[in-house]
């Protein structure tokens, strides 16, 4: 892991010196699966179970995904997790004191266009697996399952730079 954050930082030290354009767009091939979890409310207390959420399913996600290379694997793999998933996020919710149902969803699901660390992201449906808390109003987190853009901040517990590399990750993968 240590190597492959290495090759991140010399990726991102070249990407730097060179220059990337922030108004790039960048579309996420139908050969990748998205995460996002959706707050019930912009509340604090909501954002703060969204998180909750999140690094439950996050650091699980590490797990069953850790040395999965193929697309078709992460499908098979998340889906015969579904139940873990749902079991683990009840747990949180429980810890939390969080009476608000939630809903679980792999499939197609839609996504704005998002810019994030320079890079824009293009509308569209994506492979994904997305869980709304309560009515889903609120602000969402999102990532990248596969490749895993962000299992690599899951695993090392800081925020991957997403900028410098993600078209060099994608690019190994699809």
């Amino acid at each position: 892991m240590k190597k492959t954050l290495l090759l991140i930082g010399v990726i991102f030290t070249i990407y730097y010196f060179i220059g990337i354009k922030a108004e790039e767009i960048l579309k996420i091939p139908d050969e990748a699966i998205r995460f996002r979890v959706i707050a019930n409310s912009n509340s604090e207390y909501d954002q703060k179970v969204k998180y909750e959420v999140k690094d439950e399913i996050q650091n699980h996600m590490l797990t069953i995904l850790q040395n999965v290379d193929s697309i078709d694997v992460s499908r098979s793999v998340i889906a015969a997790n579904l139940s873990t998933i749902n079991t683990k996020i009840a747990q949180v919710l429980e810890r939390e004191k969080y009476e608000i149902p939630y809903n679980v969803n792999f499939g197609l699901n839609y996504f704005p266009a998002k810019e994030y660390k320079g890079i824009i992201y293009d509308e569209g449906y994506y492979d994904s697996l997305v869980i709304t808390l309560g009515s889903g109003q609120g602000d969402n987190w999102w990532c990248i399952l596969f490749p895993p853009l962000c299992l690599l901040e899951a695993e090392d517990g800081v925020e991957a730079e997403y900028t410098s590399f993600v078209k060099e990750i994608l690019d190994k993968y699809v």
